[in-house]
């Protein structure tokens, strides 16, 4: 089966990514210049891809692809699912073939592997100090180019995707309050133009009414603590869902999400997590 994530091109990212390691484009560039100048060009090599770390897997057969680019004949055995936790010195990847192809594509895939495991590490982090209250959901803070991949992780970590984009739901913050000159009106402006999903962020609990009576769909309860959110909750009454956000932390999350909150939304978990420990180990066949 053939994998594949939602308004992402695999094959594109790849060679995006090869091409910026190569120096394609820039003069002298194009090339692996110590590959090609150290090993032979039919010299074969045998690999293991390992976690040095308990982690959570997230983009192993993406970082199976840059072998592949390189080197289609090239024999790879992938020995953890996705979204799978396993402990340190867990192999993830067996593969086999032409020794230049695996050196030149060995960081890209590296790179990438490390970057999503990281991000569902830590959302699995998130989720286990949540306790089952709550659902945690990720933000708009990724880095640029990577939101498909990034939020692709965070579902392996065991969240739910939040907006993709600015485009999939209205979000009114307290910039377009500014604007508008209340939450009220904000929230009437996105209901009158046919916005279907309306967000509105709200900071103080005399905000919750004038948003809901305008037709808010969902609110956002930002920097608010735990006793407040408890109140907030009690007002709103089940009419729309609730989403915490503000503040959060692996200390802090678990009361939050106690709350009795819908959802608790993490800007870290794509802005601050840390690459997992992975290595890739080579022997010449």
């Amino acid at each position: 089966m053939t994998f594949s994530i939602p308004g992402f091109d695999l094959a594109q990212f790849v060679q995006a990514t090869l091409d910026e390691d190569l120096g394609v484009g820039l003069p002298g560039g194009g090339r692996d210049v110590t590959s090609e100048t150290v090993i032979g060009p039919q010299d074969r090599f045998s690999g293991v891809m390992d976690s040095r770390d308990g982690i959570v897997v997230a983009g192993l057969p993406i970082a199976a692809e840059f072998f592949r680019k390189l080197d289609p004949a090239m024999e790879i055995e992938l020995l953890a699912g996705e979204g799978e936790q396993v402990a340190a010195g867990t192999d993830l990847m067996r593969l086999s073939g032409n020794a230049r192809a695996m050196l030149t594509a060995e960081r890209s895939a590296l790179n990438t592997l490390q970057h999503l495991s990281g991000i569902a590490t830590m959302t699995r982090q998130y989720v286990d100090a949540m306790s089952g209250n709550a659902i945690l959901l990720d933000t708009r803070k990724t880095i640029p180019g990577l939101r498909h991949l990034e939020k692709y992780a965070t579902r392996m970590g065991g969240a739910q995707n939040h907006r993709m984009g600015l485009w999939d739901a209205a979000m009114i913050k307290d910039n377009h309050v500014l604007v508008a000159g209340s939450v009220g009106e904000a929230v009437r402006r996105a209901r009158e133009a046919g916005v279907e999903r309306i967000i509105c962020e709200v900071d103080q609990i005399d905000q919750i009414e004038p948003a809901l009576a305008a037709g808010a769909h969902h609110l956002l309860l930002d920097n608010m603590g735990p006793e407040t959110l408890r109140e907030a909750v009690a007002l709103v009454a089940g009419r729309v869902p609730c989403e915490a956000s503000g503040g959060v932390n692996l200390k802090t999350i678990g009361a939050i999400a106690a709350s009795g909150v819908d959802y608790v939304s993490v800007g870290r978990l794509t802005q601050s997590a840390p690459a997992a420990d992975i290595g890739l180990d080579f022997t010449p066949l």
